[in-house]
């Protein structure tokens, strides 16, 4: 899924597979634990978890707290999880769009 965006790369990190867009990564799939952490926004973070915090929660540390979260891909709903991807795609993009316009 995370394949179907525009400009997206798909690169090792560390024993996950990332997905990317130029270097920053959006979204993490971890295999062996049927898992895919995203990068979202706060408001976003919020609203997802909202659903159920089994299928759906924050990273249960400091990275959580910077919108990275978590999805538990055995009970994920295929749209919610489609849903999730994309506004972790639109959060990274933003900030790449701010910080190319800073420059």
């Amino acid at each position: 899924m995370a394949m179907a965006f525009n400009d997206v790369k798909e690169e090792p990190h560390f024993d996950k597979t990332s997905f990317r867009i130029r270097t920053c990564i959006f979204a993490t799939l971890n295999e062996k634990e049927f898992r895919a952490t995203i990068k979202l926004s706060e408001t976003d973070q919020d609203l997802f978890s909202l659903y159920d915090t089994t299928v759906i929660y924050p990273v249960p540390n400091k990275w959580g707290k910077h919108g990275w979260t978590h999805i538990n891909l055995k009970t994920v709903p295929e749209e919610m999880c489609k849903d999730a991807l994309k506004a972790a795609y639109a959060t990274v993009t933003a900030r790449q769009r701010k910080s190319t316009a800073k420059k």
